[in-house]
């Protein structure tokens, strides 16, 4: 090789070298309070989120991946861990899990996915104008708490009190779930029985004791162990006979009698939306918390006759699916 090629050779190599580094990609963080395999539909709904806004896993952005299989205790070392792998943004979808994130990190951009008031666990300082490192999307569950009590007085019209059952490793959650259910209750006339359950066996242990008693069961939405464990809850309360309302596809779909609630699916989109935003450049503080307005209802008609319930013709009509 001559002298001049080699020189023009080595110029070449050096412009280039800052565009290859420029082109490594990025690294987000996605952190859960469940197990990954029960989350194959959500993680869908954030990648095509991704990809809308030009990302495609594998390609031009990297996505570490942390679960706490269910045992939130583990969430502050996950997101600890995170922030040493020093990620651009922190995906933390599920309360549990944004309230760890947040706990670890003021400077690293946070989008979360929650049923609860983001004011008022502190996340952001107003829905249109969040401020500081979070931005993320709320679902409808928790506001549609009490609707989900008073479809379970319509199908039981002859009880007297309905059983709520609350995650207690997830405090913040239950208590404000116990407060809505204690307040809607009070309107309908009815008793409220609460019942908590943070593993399946101790779900099941709470709905053995419900099939003694002519009570309905409401499971509290917006708990990642709740939603991530729906069918075999769902298989729980057939066994024993015991008629629920809960949320997502899932739950009917393995025999639960209703399910009522926000989309997470949509939340977890729009999640994907933002974190890829925020890739490019834009400031969570900057990005409006998006309220998932999606609600769909699931019933199960063969599981309804099997209890002796007729479902309203109103609710038939409504429902996105009806399961026979």
């Amino acid at each position: 090789m001559h002298r001049r090629e080699f020189i023009a050779l080595v110029g070449v190599a050096t412009i280039a070298w800052p565009r290859i580094a420029r082109a490594q990609p990025q690294v987000v963080g996605f952190l859960n309070g469940a197990a990954q395999e029960l989350y194959t539909k959500f993680l869908r709904e954030f990648r095509r989120g991704l990809n809308e806004m030009g990302f495609v896993e594998g390609q031009n952005v990297v996505v570490e991946y942390r679960w706490a299989e269910n045992h939130y205790e583990r969430l502050p070392e996950l997101a600890a861990d995170l922030i040493r792998r020093q990620v651009t943004v922190i995906a933390a979808t599920s309360t549990p899990a944004a309230l760890a994130a947040k706990a670890a990190t003021t400077n690293i951009p946070i989008v979360f996915t929650t049923a609860s008031d983001p004011v008022a666990l502190g996340f952001v300082a107003s829905l249109a104008h969040p401020g500081g490192n979070m931005t993320g999307a709320t679902q409808l569950n928790m506001e549609l708490g009490p609707k989900r009590l008073e479809l379970m007085r319509q199908l039981l019209s002859y009880a007297t009190s309905i059983a709520l059952v609350v995650n207690p490793t997830n405090p913040r959650v239950a208590e404000v779930q116990t407060r809505d259910a204690q307040e809607a209750v009070r309107a309908l006339g009815l008793q409220l029985e609460i019942l908590q359950a943070s593993t399946t066996a101790e779900f099941e242990k709470a709905v053995a004791a419900l099939s003694q008693k002519s009570v309905g069961l409401v499971v509290a939405g917006g708990d990642s162990f709740f939603l991530s464990e729906s069918a075999a809850l769902a298989a729980i309360t057939v066994q024993h006979s015991v008629p629920t309302v809960f949320l997502g596809r899932e739950f009917a779909a393995a025999g639960g009698l209703i399910s009522y609630g926000g989309s997470v699916a949509d939340s977890y989109h729009l999640a994907g939306i933002y974190t890829g935003r925020i890739l490019t450049g834009e400031k969570p503080g900057d990005l409006p918390v998006h309220r998932s307005s999606k609600v769909e209802m699931y019933i199960n008609l063969k599981t309804a006759k099997a209890l002796g319930l007729t479902i309203p013709p109103g609710l038939m009509i409504a429902a996105d699916e009806v399961f026979e």
